[in-house]
């Protein structure tokens, strides 16, 4: 959101009016925007909590005023409530009930994901503020390095956490993947993609802030079609 509205207060407007709509407030407007018609009509259809939904908007708006995350412990808040969330309204659709299981899943590759993606995104400026203050601490590396863009041994052993992270929450997830109920298996696949985006960070010549960490279109329908197969 903040890399496209010119300052926070039209960001916090539009957030508002996302809450407004998830509560039933301006019932009549929510339903005028087909976007927000059909995300309350799966609300309604599938029996969906609201608050996972509420809990993403609010951690959303934090973006807005592009403030550093200071922890780790808050770095996994954050992409809890931005991806672990969504993971798990996914499982719920697809199973219809809740395990424990299925809610520990949804955390720890949500987290998972949520990194990867953000440290997919270091080439573009807004992502840059991310890497916990305690990591860069840890290494002696700091914040000017990466709003310069300067990948330096620091900034690289601090990414190195980072993924040393990652590793550690897919580990908890696939000892868990087993007990999944097989309905709700579908809804973690993008976890799997995680691995294969750490790899590419970790080739020669990697530069966090210009190597765009992609994979082709059909090698990631391969991996998930795969993966699909086998958690099947």
């Amino acid at each position: 959101m903040r890399e496209i509205v010119s300052e926070p207060l039209l960001g916090e407007i539009r957030f508002q009016w996302w809450r407004d709509a998830l509560e039933g407030i301006h019932a009549a407007d929510a339903k005028a925007n087909p976007v927000a018609a059909a995300l309350l009509d799966t609300l309604a259809r599938f029996d969906l909590p609201k608050a996972p939904l509420l809990e993403l908007i609010s951690a959303r708006g934090r973006d807005l005023y592009g403030e550093p995350i200071e922890s780790i412990n808050a770095l996994e808040a954050y992409t809890e409530a931005t991806c672990s969330n969504l993971l798990r309204l996914a499982a719920l659709i697809l199973d219809g009930e809740e395990a424990d299981v299925s809610r520990d899943a949804a955390q720890h590759a949500g987290i998972a994901y949520g990194i990867t993606g953000l440290i997919r995104a270091l080439p573009w400026q807004f992502a840059r503020g991310f890497v916990p203050g305690e990591i860069l601490q840890a290494h002696g590396a700091s914040r000017d390095d990466f709003a310069a863009g300067h990948a330096s041994p620091a900034v690289l052993a601090a990414l190195a956490d980072l993924r040393a992270i990652v590793r550690a929450h897919l580990d908890i997830f696939y000892a868990g993947l087993p007990s999944l109920p097989d309905k709700s298996r579908p809804a973690f696949l993008p976890a799997c993609l995680c691995e294969p985006y750490l790899r590419l960070m970790e080739e020669p010549g990697y530069d966090p802030f210009k190597s765009i960490i992609d994979l082709p279109q059909w090698q990631r329908q391969w991996i998930l079609w795969r993966t699909a197969r086998r958690w099947g």
